[in-house]
């Protein structure tokens, strides 16, 4: 009976890198938001996080990550969208060019999931912690645009991660970044840092008025 109950939920999916993606009960000190937004999920709903650390839109999709993540998506469920971390890496199994590549798997993961009768959610890119004179620096480049281009383009919900993280990162300033962070690190996210980044991923989402609200604590 338990597990027809869980069938009959609203299942939120999330696809992305390692600033969301669960992590080790071993790796006490980091977290990803999405390990974390159950905390603000009613029980009507359930989390399925397929975050995946080193992970671009392109090797997510080329390994495989992407196949049961559809499969098992039904009319009714949503799906959060946060690549571009990795997307930047040069290497050829990650990288993607912004306003092609990467706007192309941002399309494709969008198209599939309404195909299931699913509601995509695109984010972007929490900032990193990268100062410099005391400024807090663009470490993204053009793949926040992108994303912001392509949420326009396919008329889909954008959650600005990037500019709620920025606020935040820039009022604790460079000498409190392992508030947010894990120490010795200006990319993942500590757990206090990842559990507001999930609050503020929620907020934003009342902000849109989106259906999905109804589901947040």
């Amino acid at each position: 009976m338990s597990g027809e109950s869980e069938c009959s939920k609203v299942t939120i999916y999330m696809i992305g890198d390692s600033t969301m993606a669960d992590k080790s009960p071993d790796q006490e000190f980091e977290r990803g938001w999405g390990q974390m937004l159950p905390l603000f999920v009613k029980e009507e709903a359930v989390v399925s996080n397929h975050a995946r650390n080193g992970r671009s839109s392109k090797s997510f999709l080329d390994e495989g990550l992407w196949e049961p993540v559809y499969n098992s998506m039904k009319p009714g469920d949503w799906l959060i969208i946060q690549f571009g971390h990795n997307d930047q890496k040069p290497d050829e199994k990650r990288h993607t060019e912004p306003f092609t590549t990467y706007m192309d798997h941002l399309r494709f993961y969008v198209e599939q999931a309404r195909s299931k009768g699913a509601v995509p959610i695109i984010c972007t890119s929490i900032v990193r912690g990268w100062f410099k004179d005391g400024a807090l620096q663009d470490s993204h480049g053009d793949y926040i645009q992108a994303a912001v281009q392509a949420a326009e383009e396919l008329d889909v919900p954008l959650l600005d991660l990037e500019k709620r993280t920025r606020e935040l990162v820039s009022e604790l300033g460079e000498a409190r970044l392992t508030v947010y962070y894990v120490p010795y690190d200006t990319t993942h996210l500590s757990p206090w840092g990842a559990t507001r980044t999930a609050q503020m991923a929620c907020e934003e989402i009342k902000k849109l008025n989106l259906p999905l609200a109804e589901y947040l604590g």
